[in-house]
């Protein structure tokens, strides 16, 4: 891709105005990016084309454009896309939300959260304050959370970017009591020793735990996490010689499921032992901040609506959505859509490409690879 030299020209007073302020880098970076909406910048590329001084300077400036959702960052190496976002913010700054939050008393927009995997999490209001916000004060006052919804709307990752010292327990019908308080493990030279499991050790180190895909484990296996619930927080260890264990401060547990999956059974004894039950279902909005076509959300929100009417068997969620992007990157629209259509179950994919060839005007093709 040839980079050009200069920034490119763009219509209208307002863009001119704002380009024309050498001073101000971010509307230069931002109207640049804006000029070539399906490249993937460099940094180094972008700071040659404006002819400014620091690329260290730039670089903070494109992190600040990822943070508001004017702009997808990839790394190793560090790239740049601008979004639908970024050009709707026709190069301004996101500062006016954040100040007029402030005018006006309400709590602003906190920045997003970097997980543990490096993917950002963009908080989202709950009640009076923000989610993460929140998950804070319940984990102070040992109030246990239960989060559902469909799957890849970002229930796990709400958790560990509101608790980046997280411990996780993937439930499937096969977990087993070992997997929480641990087992014997062999050990070289001979003999074994035994390993404390997740539950063990979040409540030894004060840490929060969370139970994934909690209602497909078996009833009597999740009976084990009821003693460390209740107000002594103390379970025993029967693998162990017995042994007890005493939750210290810090100790959380909170737990996710998927309502409608198959073998999924959300019990009484465990759904009165979560005091707060949190919907969580796929932010629209912030898809469309991240890059995701209008087209492609409105698609994605009819085949939600049919999900809960019951008229389809699947609809893309988040995780979804954000992948179409990451393909549509570096494969192109036509097949990010097709891919889209061919990662849903069989018995959804004629549904979801129907609704993605109504919103997009284009016939949604299998995914398959051609001749030579």
């Amino acid at each position: 891709m040839t980079t050009p030299t200069t920034p490119p020209a763009t219509s209208g007073p307002d863009h001119t105005a704002v380009a024309g302020r050498r001073g101000s880098l971010y509307p230069r970076v931002a109207l640049y990016l804006a000029g070539q909406p399906s490249a993937l910048l460099k940094v180094g590329e972008i700071t040659r084309a404006l002819g400014a001084a620091s690329s260290g300077a730039v670089f903070e400036v494109l992190k600040k454009m990822a943070a508001a959702g004017h702009a997808t960052h990839q790394s190793n190496p560090h790239r740049f896309q601008i979004t639908q976002a970024g050009i709707d913010a026709a190069g301004t700054p996101p500062t006016s939300t954040r100040s007029a939050a402030r005018s006006s008393g309400r709590q602003p927009r906190p920045d997003p959260v970097t997980r543990p995997n490096g993917t950002l999490y963009y908080p989202r209001r709950l009640g009076k304050g923000w989610d993460v916000d929140v998950l804070h004060g319940l984990r102070a006052q040992n109030i246990p959370v239960l989060l559902y919804g469909p799957p890849g709307t970002g229930k796990t990752a709400m958790l560990e970017a509101a608790f980046p010292d997280l411990l996780t327990v993937a439930g499937t019908g096969d977990t087993v009591v070992d997997d929480f308080l641990g087992s014997y493990n062999p050990i070289p030279g001979g003999g074994y020793q035994f390993v404390p499991g997740p539950l063990v050790t979040a409540m030894r180190q004060g840490r929060p735990l969370l139970v994934d895909d909690a209602t497909l484990i078996p009833p009597r296996v999740l009976a084990v996490l009821y003693p460390a619930m209740d107000g002594r927080g103390v379970i025993t260890i029967p693998a162990h010689g017995n042994e007890h264990v005493q939750a210290v401060d810090g100790f959380y547990l909170c737990a996710g499921h998927n309502p409608g999956v198959h073998g999924a059974v959300l019990t009484e004894a465990l759904a009165s032992r979560f005091t707060v039950h949190l919907a969580v279902s796929t932010d629209w909005d912030l898809a469309r901040q991240l890059g995701v076509p209008k087209a492609v959300v409105a698609a994605a929100q009819d085949l939600n609506n049919d999900l809960s009417a019951g008229r389809v068997a699947w609809a893309p969620q988040l995780r979804e959505l954000l992948g179409f992007v990451k393909v549509r990157q570096q494969l192109g629209q036509a097949t990010a859509l097709a891919n889209l259509a061919g990662i849903a179950p069989e018995d959804a994919r004629t549904d979801v490409a129907a609704a993605l060839a109504r919103h997009t005007g284009t016939t949604i093709p299998a995914l398959a690879v051609g001749t030579r």
